[in-house]
């Protein structure tokens, strides 16, 4: 008879088949329609778009692994804050250290996601309640800071951008987010997580401080936000307001079209990154289509369509678990 860690593991992989398949056919599909993504300049800009959308999917992966349905709705207007400030308050006043500004951006997402997870917990408001109200607070601050898009990147940066190189500065980012995960696997804390969000009574009459985990969750969350802040930034090379907003809707499609499971319990970065990366071909393939005026309606419509399609897959296989 398997053990129950066994069983999760295997539970664990066969979330990954979805991902892994949609992948492959992907794949496929751009080899004939769009060659040129293959190329060290599409490998170099497709590194460049798709790693703020990997960081975000990263950034609520744990989160949603503590469970009660804690999905951060507010994730997109964050990475969105960090960048206005970041160009608004520190390079608009002289601050361009590098130091400096990855400190501002790492600690300011932590910081905030810490404030959530403390009302969330202590306040007692349901999680969705908490980051719907974060997530249209924070789209209106970030009118307030920066009116429009404007302002540039710290002259560091900008080369970051060019998208001429896949070992970029933006690369790194992504692996030191991958670095982190890492190290949390290999912790207490990421064993604790899994518990808790597969079963919070089980895991507290174990012994689980279940809120000192959920904290926790919300804190590397934040981190991973602040270095989405930093990709998003060297992206545009400049701050916008508006424009950080529709990562939202992505980054939850990506995380549950990467296998993992909105009550909580499953999921992990190798999904996530599957299913942000899925969402980046998606919309790289329809982008070889011409749908005139309306391409990015489309796109979203695909995004509406695929994160429906997830859910149900979702579902499924939870009803399956619980009939086994």
């Amino acid at each position: 008879m398997m053990s129950g860690t066994t069983i999760r593991q295997v539970t664990q992989d066969r979330s990954l088949f979805v991902p892994t398949g949609l992948f492959l056919v992907l794949l496929i599909a751009v080899a004939f329609r769009a060659q040129g993504l293959f190329t060290n300049n599409g490998l170099s800009g497709a590194i460049l778009v798709a790693t703020p959308l990997i960081l975000t999917a990263l950034a609520i992966t744990p989160i949603v692994m503590a469970g009660r349905g804690a999905v951060d709705l507010s994730i997109g207007p964050l990475m969105g804050f960090i960048n206005v400030t970041l160009i608004t308050w520190l390079v608009g006043n002289g601050v361009t250290n590098p130091v400096a500004v990855v400190a501002w951006a790492v600690g300011l997402g932590a910081v905030y996601q810490l404030l959530q997870a403390l009302v969330i917990i202590y306040v007692r408001v349901a999680p969705i309640i908490v980051t719907l109200a974060s997530f249209l607070v924070l789209s209106g601050i970030n009118l307030m800071v920066m009116s429009r898009p404007g302002g540039v990147a710290p002259d560091w940066m900008l080369s970051w951008g060019a998208g001429t190189s896949v070992f970029s500065p933006v690369l790194l980012l992504l692996v030191a987010a991958y670095v982190v995960w890492a190290l949390l696997r290999r912790t207490t804390f990421y064993r604790n997580l899994r518990m808790t969000g597969a079963d919070e009574r089980m895991a507290y009459t174990s012994g689980v401080r279940v809120d000192a985990v959920r904290i926790i969750a919300h804190v590397v969350g934040g981190i991973f936000a602040g270095l989405a802040g930093l990709s998003y930034t060297a992206l545009i090379s400049s701050g916008d307001p508006t424009q950080g907003s529709t990562y939202t809707l992505q980054a939850v499609t990506a995380l549950v079209l990467g296998g993992a499971s909105l009550s909580g319990g499953r999921g992990g970065a190798l999904g996530s990154t599957l299913g942000a990366i899925n969402m980046f071909l998606i919309s790289y393939l329809l982008s070889t289509f011409n749908f005139g005026t309306v391409s990015g309606f489309v796109t979203q419509m695909a995004f509406g369509l695929i994160l429906i399609g997830s859910l149900l897959v979702n579902v499924f296989v939870i009803s399956r678990r619980a009939a086994a």
